[in-house]
């Protein structure tokens, strides 16, 4: 059954016109009325719903019963990333969503190959956050993770509440480092990565300084769209 984010105040025995991106999704898959469908909103579990009418370009749905099903991790982890280059970006939000983080911080910072600014930045952010509503859709999840406004490294550190409470950890190669099979997390994470290229010693010494503890995930070099998916999974165990 096709599962479709509706970002609406959702209500058994309601019926409801879809909004648009919703709407244009049933329409795609060239639903029919009488048709089921499983509606969620990101304000936890999903609601059964049948389609009602099909319009040339609006869709209305009764709403059915409300199953309280959560698919999230036991612990949350909030990803800030400083963003890779290219499309990497966007796989790497898709497959966060789907191991289940929390949110996802775009950061940048002086070693970044993508620098995004203004309407661009705004734009970019507003797409992320769509590839991470259709991967909640794809793997089932009822909460989608905040993808957040694309800042700058140093700026994001330097504010007390930047990152999210919990543990703070950074994926770093310097030497003796702690590894993340020995690290026990016992509240919420976030989890800081750099980009291609690693953060400098400059920014690493201002995100310890900030309160992350620098970790390993071992003695090979992984990308900087791998690094923090596999930390991800890791600590999702």
């Amino acid at each position: 059954m096709p599962r479709i984010h509706c970002p609406a105040p959702l209500a058994s025995g309601a019926s409801l016109a879809l909004p648009a991106g919703a709407a244009r999704h049933v329409q795609v898959l060239r639903m029919q009325p009488g048709q089921g469908l499983t509606l969620f909103n990101g304000e936890g579990g999903e609601f059964d719903a049948t389609v009602t009418q099909m319009g040339r370009s609006d869709v209305q749905v009764e709403i059915g019963a409300h199953h309280a099903i959560e698919r999230e991790a036991p612990q949350p982890v909030h990803l800030a990333v400083v963003m890779p280059a290219n499309d990497r970006m966007d796989w790497l939000v898709e497959k966060a969503a789907e191991l289940g983080a929390a949110s996802v911080q775009p950061l940048q910072s002086a070693r970044s190959v993508l620098r995004l600014q203004g309407d661009r930045a705004a734009k970019k952010t507003a797409h992320w956050q769509a590839v991470a509503i259709a991967a909640c859709e794809q793997c089932g999840r009822n909460r989608v993770p905040m993808v957040h406004a694309v800042r700058d490294l140093s700026a994001w550190l330097a504010q007390p509440a930047a990152a999210d409470a919990g543990q703070r950890l950074l994926l770093s190669l310097r030497e003796g480092t702690r590894s993340l099979r020995a690290w026990q997390p016992l509240a919420a994470v976030t989890l800081l990565n750099g980009p291609e290229g690693g953060l400098t010693l400059e920014e690493e010494d201002l995100a310890i300084a900030a309160g992350f503890a620098p970790l390993t995930l071992g003695p090979r070099v992984l990308r900087a769209e791998t690094a923090p998916l596999a930390a991800l999974a890791a600590l999702n165990c």
